[in-house]
């Protein structure tokens, strides 16, 4: 199937959270269609096994990285570079499980932001530049979450990052195609339910029945990007797109209809929401 440009034999892939979930799927995919690839993640004994995996008939270099500090990006920048010379694709997919309530541990809460929303932003100032200034086609892959738009009650920290990895990349895509020559697009992942690591941690031990696994995220990203579709909004086995639009379009409509904020969850409007959901 057409590749977007970026993803062409020889040229770099850069992928955060590489050492499991949908970060590990994509640098297998990306080896596979003999990009070389740095693997970072913040799991050095995991980021080792996973490279392993990887590396099998392609350049692989494993970076342990925290995205949070920036230091650390700029060292996997310079690292990238010196050994492979340039970066066609940056996949910001680092992450970090919620658990941050609102009232929740301010601990908990800078780790969630440093990981989700500053990993994304070290990782975009690092590397963008540098990118726009090959003259290549190249692109940068930040992986959100539907959280991050519905913003369902319970998990504030984990919404509050993966809202502003959604409003960071939306930025990045207007410098980016503002920009006199340049040749660097930017794509917001948007994973549905998929079975990864913090799924296991929360106890399932095997694939719910609902989930996509990390390699139908990666087969679903693929095309999305060789399309140029920005918004790459993931459906899996127990959503559809359709249900999808719908909670976005509610949860937007909160603030043309001026309803309580989460109506979706509010007893005055579960009715309501059921009446258009199924409209």
């Amino acid at each position: 199937m057409p590749q977007h440009p970026a993803l062409a034999t020889g040229r770099v892939a850069v992928v955060t959270g590489a050492a499991s979930g949908i970060g590990l799927a994509a640098a297998q995919r990306f080896a596979a269609l003999g990009m070389r690839v740095v693997m970072a993640d913040v799991d050095a004994a995991a980021l080792d096994a996973a490279a392993a995996l990887v590396a099998c008939g392609t350049d692989v270099l494993a970076v342990p990285t925290d995205v949070g500090r920036r230091e650390e990006l700029e060292r996997l920048k310079e690292r990238a570079y010196a050994a492979f010379g340039e970066v066609a694709l940056l996949m910001n997919n680092a992450g970090r499980e919620g658990g941050g309530g609102l009232f929740g541990s301010p601990e908990r809460w800078r780790q969630i932001l440093e990981t989700n929303l500053w990993g994304v932003v070290n990782g975009v100032q690092v590397f963008a530049p540098a990118m726009v200034g090959q003259g290549a086609p190249c692109a940068i892959v930040n992986t959100g979450s539907k959280q991050g738009i519905t913003t369902p009650p319970g998990d504030t920290a984990y919404n509050v990052s993966k809202a502003g990895v959604r409003v960071v990349t939306e930025a990045l895509a207007h410098e980016l195609r503002n920009m006199p020559g340049g040749r660097v697009t930017a794509h917001l992942l948007i994973p549905g339910f998929v079975f990864t690591g913090f799924t296991r941690a929360r106890g399932v031990a095997e694939k719910p029945a609902g989930a996509w696994t990390p390699e139908q995220v990666v087969d679903f990203l693929l095309p999305a990007m060789a399309r140029g579709d920005f918004y790459v909004l993931c459906p899996d086995n127990e959503t559809t797109r359709a249900m999808d639009e719908k909670r976005i379009a509610w949860a937007a409509g909160d603030i043309v209809e001026n309803r309580p904020p989460l109506s979706r969850w509010h007893p005055d409007y579960k009715d309501a929401f059921a009446k258009f959901a199924a409209s």
